[in-house]
């Protein structure tokens, strides 16, 4: 399978099976590697510049890692083979980074807003950074969550390459549970207004970064549909 894929999508998915394999044995030895490596809102004391592109390398689970890689390679690959490897690494940047923005413009913003509710209290911000439990404070539980909890996965630039996918070939059909034929157009259309409705909920006990969803998304459609006016057509 790995020779019929073209470069990037080869490189890219064997990168990230590493990566997976690499937080696994690493765990065994109590090393997080998803807490380094995963990224974190640029405003908690747990970020590192690095973070902006090893996160989109990191994977929670195998369902997680299966499911985007299995997308991934679906997409991903037809995409590469029409646009060439340079293109199709620049928009797989793109998207990412797109994932990433849109993920933190809201968390940077609610984090400090807990912020100015937590010093409104009397409580001090940087002895809280230290604390290692959950408190009997909402605010600052919910503070704490945040900057302790990363975002990991290769999502946001996965929607990105479908975002893409539908743009170029809306009528292409998918199978729905293997069965149930649907077009890409109404597929992705579907799937990316339910992340916004996802993002919207704002569930507490969600663990999905939806934005990151809708931000490689977003990223990846403007770029795709900026290419097509550029060439004129003559996208491929």
């Amino acid at each position: 399978m790995l020779n019929n894929l073209p470069q990037v999508t080869k490189n890219l998915l064997i990168l990230n099976v590493l990566f997976f394999l690499a937080t696994l044995f690493l765990e065994s030895q109590g090393i997080n590697l998803i807490g380094k490596f995963g990224a974190h809102y640029v405003n908690s004391p747990l970020f590192e510049p690095f973070q902006v592109v090893t996160h989109f390398f990191m994977h929670a689970n195998f369902i997680h890692i299966f499911f985007n890689m299995w997308i991934f390679i679906m997409l991903g690959g037809y995409l590469e083979r029409i646009w060439g490897p340079k293109r199709f690494f620049l928009f797989y940047l793109v998207s990412a980074f797109g994932a990433f923005a849109l993920f933190n413009a809201m968390g940077v913003y609610e984090i400090e807003s807990l912020k100015s509710q937590i010093m409104a209290e009397g409580h001090s911000i940087r002895e809280i950074n230290q604390f290692t439990q959950l408190t009997n404070n909402e605010a600052i539980n919910e503070y704490l969550v945040k900057i302790n909890t990363p975002m990991v996965g290769a999502s946001g630039a996965i929607f990105g390459v479908m975002a893409a996918f539908a743009i170029l070939f809306p009528n292409t059909e998918f199978r729905l549970y293997f069965a149930i034929p649907v077009k890409a157009k109404y597929f992705v259309g579907a799937y990316i207004l339910f992340e916004v409705y996802q993002s919207y909920l704002n569930n507490s006990g969600d663990s999905t970064a939806h934005l990151a969803h809708v931000g490689g998304a977003i990223a990846g459609a403007i770029l795709v549909l900026f290419w097509r006016k550029k060439d004129r057509g003559n996208f491929w």
